[in-house]
């Protein structure tokens, strides 16, 4: 049982030079006219009919064809000359900045293209994060851990890392005493195993330890800052439509990284699997702790930068639409402390059991003489556009909203750069 603040008991993230530049390659650039007969132009031609523009110079019925040239620095326009390593200055979407795009054997084209001018087609990535201490205290080892491998330069044209820091929620620095609410997994459990590489990162209101692990909570009020409320995020807590929750946030933790995208990416995705002991009891109360990955610049679709919602606008928490690891039986008060706009138990209830929980302490309570019943969504899968070569921020963030009891804990894992057109911010779960 927890009391509020009022009395009311509510128990509540080269190869020099190619042999030819091929005018028809996959990943050709386009400048498309705006169907009023005022076509883009670009270095491939002038501006024609509304028609569609690429490095080929094939406009509409005013554009001349320009063949691919060679001889022209940076023809492409991609930010790369030959002499810098571009094996393909016809094709923007190629240069030593670039992500390599595995072939899709189906595809209408599947030709093999060397995208990032290493010599190599469709090389598989390697990941980074072998070996790695659940205590290591590196952000940049944490960054590692959900596969941002690739370190950029400062003031350089490669993609990756730039800057990795632990913070709170609003982006300040954390302090030594937020250690234990960070740590790098080999898995959560028997019953739930990494996305990708070896590791994945864990950040928790609580403690992002298991129970069989030093400096593991003792049961589902683990605190390492105290009942002490922290500034949120601009525009946080984000409220549930139709639940209002609490303003205030605690025991915060947030991982920040700075990324400087390639040069050819439309977007980029990561998995996450969020735990709370607030399930199902506290569903549409004040209490509605959230994990969010706050993005700038914000891309279009975000809500106050944050990326990671479903389709009804939930923020990442109790309320989401995924909640469907739990115990049915032992899950059997949803939204008891609820009291007014109380939705109904989703349907199906609980659809995958509790074994994802087993030798999570989200099972036990941590061993607690006085458990609390607890669920997790899935693995879920968040992807938000950017554009080719951008510099961004992003942070991944986690915190009890209301009080600092009823812990939550996030699994982040697989972080990759998307390279395919229509990339749009969503939450949902990843394809089979």
């Amino acid at each position: 049982m927890r009391f509020h603040d009022l009395g009311i008991a509510i128990v509540s993230l080269g190869v020099v030079i190619a042999a030819s530049c091929a005018v028809d390659s996959d990943n050709e650039l386009s400048n498309n006219g705006d169907g009023d007969g005022n076509g883009g132009a670009n270095a491939g031609g002038a501006a024609g009919d509304g028609g569609d523009f690429d490095l080929t110079g094939s406009g509409g019925s005013g554009g001349g064809a320009v063949p691919c040239d060679p001889s022209v620095e940076d023809f492409d326009q991609d930010g790369y000359t030959i002499a810098e390593g571009d094996c393909n200055d016809c094709d923007g979407n190629v240069n030593p900045g670039a992500i390599e795009v595995p072939t899709d054997p189906a595809g209408s084209d599947p030709e093999m293209v060397d995208e990032d001018c290493d010599g190599e087609t469709d090389e598989v990535i390697d990941t980074c994060d072998s070996g790695l201490a659940v205590d290591n205290s590196d952000p940049n080892a944490a960054a590692q851990a959900i596969e941002i491998c690739d370190v950029a330069t400062v003031g350089g044209k490669d993609y990756g890392l730039l800057q990795a820091f632990w913070a709170h929620a609003d982006g300040t620095q954390a302090g030594s005493a937020q250690l234990l609410q960070f740590g790098i997994q080999a898995d959560f459990g028997p019953n739930v195993s990494v996305q990708e590489g070896e590791r994945m990162m864990v950040l928790s209101s609580g403690f992002a330890r298991l129970p069989n692990q030093a400096g593991a909570a003792v049961d589902h009020n683990a605190s390492a800052q105290g009942f002490v409320a922290i500034a949120p995020p601009a525009g946080f807590p984000q409220n549930v439509p139709g639940c209002d929750g609490d303003t205030e946030i605690y025991d915060d933790i947030a991982l920040q990284v700075r990324l400087r995208a390639p040069t050819n990416a439309t977007g980029f995705k990561f998995l996450f699997k969020f735990h709370s002991f607030e399930f199902a009891e506290y569903v549409c109360t004040n209490f509605n702790d959230q994990f969010v990955a706050l993005v700038n610049p914000p891309p279009l679709g975000a809500i106050n930068g944050n990326v990671t919602f479903d389709s009804n606008n939930n923020p990442v928490s109790v309320n989401i639409a995924y909640f469907d690891v739990c115990d049915p039986v032992a899950n059997n008060d949803f939204a008891a402390y609820c009291f007014s706009g109380c939705p109904a138990p989703p349907s199906p209830y609980c659809p995958l059991g509790a074994s994802e929980l087993v030798g999570t302490g989200f099972d036990t309570g941590f061993g607690s003489a006085f458990p609390e019943d607890a669920g997790a969504t899935s693995w879920l899968q968040t992807t938000a556009p950017i554009a080719g070569g951008e510099e961004l921020d992003i942070r991944f963030a986690t915190w009890d909203t209301g009080d600092n009891a009823y812990d939550s804990t996030v699994l982040v894992d697989s972080f990759g750069w998307i390279a395919e057109p229509g990339t749009t911010v969503g939450t949902q779960p990843p394809p089979k």
